[in-house]
């Protein structure tokens, strides 16, 4: 069964009560500090200074690294090209850049889960290198979603990212179950939505989304065994959208014309869709789901039915 959600309610905190103080960021003593230091003058790169940050006094380099040994994390979503232009733009009118990327070392050059359009147009107008928040914790690789803040993830850049970092996760060693993980990966139903868009790109994604929120939850298994659970919950959400697909062609050989008719279709069979209960199993809400779908009748659907659905069209920017 789903565990039942509960909302935590945020401490009060004193004024000026956490973290360090100014002088105390400066004040870094740590081995790993120094090796990546040496590294990155190996790498051709300089560390510009060496601090703790003032939030939870972890350890960081500013750096400037060669742009060339600089990639992004590959479990991330692809750049958007106009916002590419964008920050090119900026970057020229200013003559400056001034917003570091954040990186971790990974193998023979470093990895960056948040900043690739910054380095995407640093890159296109042709500069040496980029300046870097160092950060000596290789798991912040996995922190793209928190870290994000250039440009928000639409849903399925967001489905495809954690199930990309589910499957790195699951090929590295250790016996980590998924629910370590809910800061990585935000909500469950990105996991199992994830798998549905690596099976079909075009998936409709939001069209579910709302109903997996509610009924899908972390796994309490191992990270291998947890990858192959998504993709078999991907796989009957995909069974399920191929019978919404056949109603949908029957609405519109019938004239029906909308841009809601997908998410008017999910709405119409899902069982739980008035329920007030906060517990469900994944696999009976889907059954249910599935046997509403084969017995939906097209011809009683009239176009005001539709209408009323109100809202914005589900699809892929989503």
């Amino acid at each position: 069964m789903a565990k039942k959600r509960t909302v935590k309610r945020r401490k009060r905190v004193g004024a000026k009560s956490i973290g360090l103080s100014a002088a105390e960021t400066a004040q870094v003593d740590d081995r790993s500090v120094r090796a990546l230091a040496n590294q990155i003058a190996e790498d051709e790169g300089a560390v510009l200074a060496t601090y703790r940050e003032p939030f939870g006094g972890t350890p960081v380099l500013l750096a400037t690294l060669p742009i060339d040994r600089v990639e992004p994390t590959p479990y991330q979503r692809d750049p958007s090209q106009p916002h590419v232009k964008r920050l090119m733009n900026v970057v020229e009118t200013l003559g400056r850049f001034l917003d570091p990327i954040i990186t971790i070392r990974q193998d023979d050059g470093y990895w960056t889960p948040n900043g690739n359009h910054r380095l995407q147009a640093m890159r296109k107008l042709g500069a040496k290198s980029v300046v870097a928040l160092v950060i000596p914790d290789p798991d912040v690789a996995f922190k793209i979603l928190a870290l994000n803040t250039e440009k928000a993830h639409n849903l399925k850049e967001k489905s495809l990212e954690t199930i990309r970092m589910l499957r790195a996760l699951a090929e590295s060693p250790g016996s980590r179950t998924e629910r370590e993980f809910v800061f990585e990966f935000d909500q469950p139903a990105f996991l199992t939505l994830g798998a549905g868009y690596e099976q079909r790109p075009r998936l409709s994604g939001g069209a579910y989304h709302p109903l997996l929120r509610r009924i899908d939850d972390f796994l309490d298994e191992r990270l291998p065994r947890a990858l192959k659970e998504r993709q078999r919950r991907a796989g009957l959400v995909l069974s399920i959208d191929d019978e919404v697909t056949r109603i949908v062609d029957k609405l519109k050989k019938r004239g029906l014309t909308s841009p809601y008719l997908r998410p008017f279709v999910v709405a119409r069979i899902n069982p739980i869709r008035f329920s007030t209960s906060t517990e469900f199993e994944f696999d009976d809400v889907l059954r249910r789901m599935e046997k509403n779908a084969a017995k939906f009748n097209a011809e009683k659907i009239r176009q005001e039915d539709v209408v009323r659905v109100g809202g914005g069209p589900v699809d892929e920017a989503e």
